[in-house]
């Protein structure tokens, strides 16, 4: 049962599965074990950058494929939530229509960059797509009267994931459960079965394809791969399970803009997930995703409490300033690279196998 489950990709190291197992009782429980708005939005990130980051290593990791439009998908699908339910209102007909729209629209958009500049190679194709990212960004900044512009859309659910929405008068384990919670559960369910699908793809007879265009491109063509239809393939699937990490943070923050979904910032933050959690391994997004969000929404709070501990010590204190958590942030980032040269999951499968 667990072999159909997990697609035959074992963690293949006990440390490993522990850390999923844990990542996964944690982000399940994370409403009643961690209560607090900023503990639940932090989960509610990780559990969207896991299919984000997931979503590009499939090109990244499995194709070798060097993309920065993908957080143009990403926008495309929090955008489709937010205009539909702006304009057709709070009802499930509206974000079934606005997903709908969404990945069709990010269909079009993959299949036509695939088509056009996947003939091209490494370099010139990731300036291509860093080309077509920049110009939809600046295309849904300027259509005010669709996207709102730079302020964005503000929008609402239907009542079940409505903060208004409370099932049960009493709490259950300490916590009331209303729309919040419904909602987080519904993302939790999403990218478990997202991630299932994503371990599923790459273990196919499709993904072995996909390595061996990434270790040997000619080679692979050479043997009767159409590499540019597989090529081409992978990057329109990624784009989809993008699009679908986009609707789902629409649906938790309600909101969403042009520097919310379309930042370059989000795109370097996959980057460095990728290389974090391990490049071409699901598991790596899974691990990296939360070291990475919770660094990153955590290490102010840890700069804080130590900058004061360190109050006797002037120099000290100012090294440990919170206003330089990005240095903190930096530096952790070049420790993990030079200890885990291939990624957490890498290092901790080659630990396993010696």
């Amino acid at each position: 049962m667990m072999n159909r489950i997990l697609s035959g990709d074992y963690p293949r190291s006990r440390v490993l599965a522990v850390l999923l197992v844990a990542v996964l009782l944690g982000l399940a429980a994370a409403p009643f074990v961690f209560p607090g708005v900023k503990a639940l939005n932090v989960a509610a990130k990780v559990l969207v950058f896991v299919v984000l980051v997931a979503s590009f290593d499939l090109l990244l990791g499995y194709t070798g494929i060097v993309s920065f439009a993908h957080t143009m998908f990403f926008g495309i699908g929090a955008y489709g939530i937010a205009i539909a339910t702006s304009r057709m209102g709070a009802t499930w007909g509206a974000l079934a229509v606005g997903l709908g729209a969404a990945l069709a629209l990010s269909l079009l958009l993959a299949l036509a960059i695939g088509l056009f500049s996947l003939r091209v190679r490494a370099i010139f194709f990731a300036m291509i797509t860093l080309a077509v990212a920049a110009a939809f960004q600046t295309l849904a900044s300027q259509l005010s009267d669709w996207t709102g512009g730079e302020d964005g859309l503000t929008f609402k659910l239907p009542l079940l994931l409505s903060p208004s929405f409370e099932p049960f008068e009493d709490e259950v384990l300490g916590v009331l459960i209303d729309g919040r919670i419904v909602t987080y559960y519904l993302l939790f369910a999403a990218a478990v079965v997202l991630v299932l699908a994503l371990l599923r793809i790459v273990n196919s007879p499709f993904g072995r394809v996909l390595q061996a265009i990434r270790e040997n491109e000619f080679r692979a063509e050479a043997i009767g791969y159409r590499v540019v239809v597989y090529r081409t393939t992978s990057s329109v699937l990624s784009a989809l399970f993008a699009t679908l990490a986009g609707a789902m943070l629409a649906l938790w923050l309600r909101y969403n803009g042009p520097d919310t979904s379309l930042s370059f910032e989000i795109m370097m933050d996959c980057l460095l997930i990728v290389v974090i959690g391990g490049m071409g391994t699901i598991y790596g997004a899974v691990i990296g995703s939360v070291l990475f969000v919770v660094a990153q929404s955590y290490l102010q709070d840890l700069l804080r409490i130590g900058s004061e501990a360190a109050a006797g010590l002037p120099w000290l204190a100012a090294l440990l300033s919170p206003d330089r958590w990005l240095l903190w942030l930096g530096l952790l980032f070049v420790l993990s690279v030079y200890y885990f040269p291939t990624g957490v999951v890498g290092r901790l499968r080659s630990l396993r196998a010696r």
